[in-house]
């Protein structure tokens, strides 16, 4: 497909250490769109080898507003439903700019190796040396080969190499919004993760009008209330837990957004060093982005002091588990419980929403309440949502906040920048399809 795309489709046999490239059919684009829809599409043609689909959305890494999602896509080895997790920070962009719309990992590898995707060419590269190690210095170990520290890596810690249900695949440094056990898939597979870097240019079919309604609707969500918030303090107060901005305000550093996205969802807190440091640190790890609201929120319901609620995310994101299921199922209340806990953790946490979708994005309305009477509305209204950040590549927690991102103008852009006729009726069988 010529256009918003990078054109292809990388298939990597685990088994057999080959790769293979597909191009991205336009009449399949028609049919699934793109993001989930295509994920799961790959999903089901490569069933029988129980793949792992990493994907992005029709509009990722485009100047719509909020697209800076991707999304993987699998069986859960723990619920053994087909799930669908939400690809962040700058990662989402990254893969597409990297060459590759849609990359199928299928079948195990004989050996841990990791895939290195860079300038439409993907490499299976030996793993060995970081097999063991933890996220962190797996991510730092591979930009020190490539001498980049722009590469965005997904990666397993030890959590995934040892097969723990509540393995995590973690994003460059940081927590994720896997709550599936996807570590343990990649784990299962002796797969390390995948680096990429690329300098890929996305074309529209009609460039100035895409960037024209792009600008528009930028212009018309930047009168919104929230645009005056940041961070996860004030997402957190608008889930009714008000306490939290100040309990943290102590540490925090600044706040960060995943590309393009109009709210910074992301707050980064420092723990070892001055929190109002203006000029560059010179503490190698001075603290953590926090990225999980409601790991955040558990760690303090736990009793943790905010400097060690960070540390305990902090921790988790080393180890590569999810910090919202440690919190919830941790049989101590101090950071050294936790931290004690990671190997030793049983229970199931509690999911909310069918099971499809990461209950990571906050289950209901952001900032406002979208016109929803509650109950059921609001519980099919964010399931709505949430398939159509998936399919187009919108940040899932912005699309919970911004009523101007709506499913008629981004069937508009797509259209715009495709020359596609993509229709509700289409979107409505693709969003049926991922919904169940």
């Amino acid at each position: 497909m010529d256009y918003l795309s990078a054109d292809k489709i990388l298939i990597v046999d685990l088994a057999a250490s080959e790769t293979t490239e597909d191009e991205l059919d336009e009449d399949l684009v028609s049919e699934k769109i793109g993001g989930a829809g295509m994920t799961k599409h790959l999903y089901e043609q490569h069933e029988d080898e129980d793949p792992i689909v990493i994907g992005t959305g029709l509009l990722t890494g485009t100047l719509y507003p909020a697209t800076a999602a991707g999304v993987i896509t699998a069986k859960s080895p723990v619920s053994g439903t087909l799930c669908h997790c939400p690809i962040t920070l700058k990662l989402g962009v990254e893969i597409k700019y990297s060459g590759f719309d849609y990359i199928v990992l299928k079948g195990v590898s004989d050996k841990p190796i990791y895939l290195w995707v860079h300038d439409g060419v993907a490499d299976i590269q030996d793993a060995a040396d970081v097999w063991g190690k933890d996220v962190w210095e797996t991510t730092d170990a591979w930009r020190k080969i490539v001498g980049d520290d722009l590469l965005q890596t997904l990666v397993i810690g030890k959590s995934g190499e040892s097969g723990s249900d509540y393995a995590q695949v973690c994003f460059n440094h940081w927590s994720s919004g896997d709550r599936w056990g996807f570590g343990k898939a990649f784990g299962g597979k002796n797969i390390k993760g995948a680096a990429f870097r690329g300098m890929g240019l996305l074309e529209a079919a009609k460039p100035e009008e895409f960037v024209e309604r792009s600008l528009e609707i930028l212009k018309a969500i930047k009168p919104n209330d929230f645009m005056g918030k940041r961070g996860v303090g004030d997402i957190c107060a608008a889930l009714g837990h008000e306490d939290v901005t100040d309990w943290l305000a102590p540490i925090v550093h600044r706040h960060s957004a995943c590309y393009n996205t109009p709210y910074p969802t992301n707050t980064f807190a420092y723990l070892d060093d001055d929190p109002k440091l203006v000029t560059e640190t010179k503490v190698k790890e001075p603290g953590i982005l926090i990225t999980d609201i409601f790991g955040l929120i558990g760690f303090k319901n736990l009793g943790l002091s905010a400097a060690d609620s960070c540390r305990a995310l902090k921790a988790c994101a080393k180890y590569g588990i999810d910090p919202t299921a440690v919190a919830e199922l941790s049989p101590g209340k101090s950071l050294e419980d936790v931290e004690n806990a990671f190997a030793r953790l049983s229970g199931s946490p509690p999911i909310a929403g069918k099971g499809v979708f990461s209950p990571w994005c906050p289950t209901k309305p952001l900032f406002g309440d979208f016109g929803l009477s509650g109950g059921d509305e609001t519980a099919n209204w964010w399931e709505r949502h949430q398939a159509l950040a998936s399919i187009f590549g919108i940040h899932p927690i912005f699309a919970v906040m911004c009523p101007q991102l709506t499913e008629e103008n981004m069937l508009e852009l797509a259209n715009i920048g495709t020359d596609l006729e993509l229709d509700k009726d289409t979107l409505d069988e693709v969003i049926d399809g991922l919904c169940g």
